[in-house]
C-alpha cells in the first residue's frame, strides 16, 4: 500500500486520437497544469486504449507524438509530473491481465459506454469489452488516490474501485481504492455548433464545432463568432436549454479567467449583445491558445528532445508500476524471478 504520509497521487489518462481542442484544454489539461505542485501527478498517453478500434499505425505514432508535444506545450512540467506513454510501461498490459482474472464478466457487460459502442458495431472486439480493466490497471498500478474525470467516466472509476476491493479481498491489502474527482467548473465544454453536446475530439475537424489548439488567431475568432446562441440579449449564467450556447461561452470565459460567476456576469453587464460576448471570449481564448501553439510547433520540430522527455517519463513510471505488478504476482502465487 502507499505511504500515507506522502502526497496524494492523481492519475489521468488521455487517448492519442482525434484533434485536441479547447474542451480538452479547459476540461482537463489546464487543471493538470495548475495542480502540479499540490499533488503527485501521473499523466498517461493511453495508446493501448486507442487500439480497441483499428488505428492506422503511422497515424497512431504521429498522434502520440503530437499529444505529448501538446501536453508539454500547455505547461505539463516533466520535473513535477510523471508524463509518459502507456505502451512504454509493460506493467500496464501485464497488470490488466492479472485484474482481468479477478473481474466478473457481468461487471463489464453492464458498462454503459461498452453497451453504447457495441450497439454500433457489427463485430465487437474483445478489447472494447475489457478496456475498462486496462483502465483500472492504469490507475491501480500507481496507487492513485484520485482520478479526475467527467461525469461520463465516473462508472469506469467505480469499476476500478470494485476491482481493487475484490483483489484485496482475495489476496490481502495490495491496491489503493481510488476516488473519482469531478470538477465543478469546466468539466464539460460543449460544442460551439451544438451547445447541448460535449465538444468532441472526433468532431473537432467539423467546421464550427470546436477551437483546435492548432487554430490561428483568425480561425479562433471565426469559430467563436459562429457559435450558436439564441435570440435573446441577456448575458447571464442560465441552465435552461435555450440558453445553452450563452452558458457555454460564459463557462469558457470563466475557466480561462478564474473568475466567479458573479464576476463574469459583471464583466458583461454593459455588453451590447452576444456580439460583444463572442469578441471578448475570442480574445481570451487567443491569449490562452497562442503560446501553446507556438511551443507545440517548436517541440514538433525537435524530435530528439521529445523522445528524451518521453523516455524520462517512462522510466519514472516503470519504477513505480513494475514493483506493484511484482507484488500482485507474488500474492497471486506466481514464482517471480529476482531479476523481474
Amino acid at each position: 500500500m502507499s505511504d500515507p504520509t506522502s502526497k496524494r497521487r492523481v492519475f489521468s489518462g488521455i487517448q492519442p486520437s482525434g484533434n485536441l481542442h479547447l474542451g480538452n484544454y479547459l476540461g482537463a489539461i489546464r487543471r493538470w497544469v495548475d495542480e502540479q505542485g499540490e499533488k503527485e501527478n501521473f499523466i498517461c498517453v493511453v495508446d493501448l486504449h486507442a487500439v480497441t478500434v483499428y488505428q492506422d499505425p503511422d497515424e497512431l505514432r504521429d498522434q502520440t507524438r503530437r499529444l505529448m508535444a501538446f501536453l508539454l506545450a500547455a505547461g505539463i512540467d516533466p520535473r513535477r509530473t510523471t508524463l509518459f506513454v502507456q505502451s512504454h510501461v509493460r506493467a500496464h498490459a501485464e497488470g490488466a491481465w492479472l485484474l482481468n482474472c479477478v473481474t466478473p464478466i457481468g461487471w463489464l457487460e453492464r458498462m454503459t459506454q461498452y453497451k453504447a459502442k457495441a450497439a454500433k458495431q457489427e463485430s465487437v472486439l474483445t478489447g472494447l469489452m475489457t478496456y475498462p480493466v486496462l483502465q483500472a490497471a492504469d490507475i491501480l498500478l500507481y496507487s492513485a488516490h484520485e482520478v479526475p474525470v467527467g461525469e461520463d467516466q465516473k462508472q469506469h472509476i467505480e469499476l476500478a474501485r470494485d476491482i481493487a476491493q475484490r483483489y484485496n479481498h482475495l489476496y490481502g491489502p495490495t491496491l489503493v481504492v481510488p476516488e473519482p474527482m469531478i470538477p465543478k467548473v469546466g468539466a464539460r465544454i460543449m460544442g460551439l455548433d451544438d451547445p447541448t453536446a460535449k465538444m468532441s475530439k472526433s468532431s473537432a475537424s467539423v467546421r464550427g464545432h470546436a477551437v483546435a489548439l492548432t487554430d490561428s488567431d483568425d480561425e479562433i475568432r471565426r469559430a467563436i463568432k459562429r457559435a450558436v446562441t439564441d435570440s435573446g440579449r441577456e448575458i447571464v449564467f442560465d441552465d435552461s436549454p435555450e440558453k445553452a450556447g450563452v452558458n457555454n461561452l460564459l463557462t469558457i470565459y470563466q475557466v480561462l479567467t478564474s473568475k466567479s460567476q458573479d464576476e463574469v456576469e459583471a464583466d458583461f453587464s454593459t455588453a451590447r449583445g452576444y456580439g460583444d460576448l463572442k469578441k471578448t471570449v475570442a480574445e481570451v481564448v487567443i491569449d490562452a491558445v497562442a503560446p501553446i501553439r507556438s511551443r507545440y510547433e517548436e517541440l514538433m520540430e525537435d524530435r530528439g528532445e521529445l523522445d528524451r522527455l518521453m523516455a524520462i517519463g517512462a522510466e519514472r513510471a516503470r519504477s513505480i508500476a513494475e514493483p506493484k505488478v511484482r507484488e500482485m504476482k507474488e500474492k497471486m502465487g506466481f514464482i517471480v524471478p529476482a531479476e523481474l
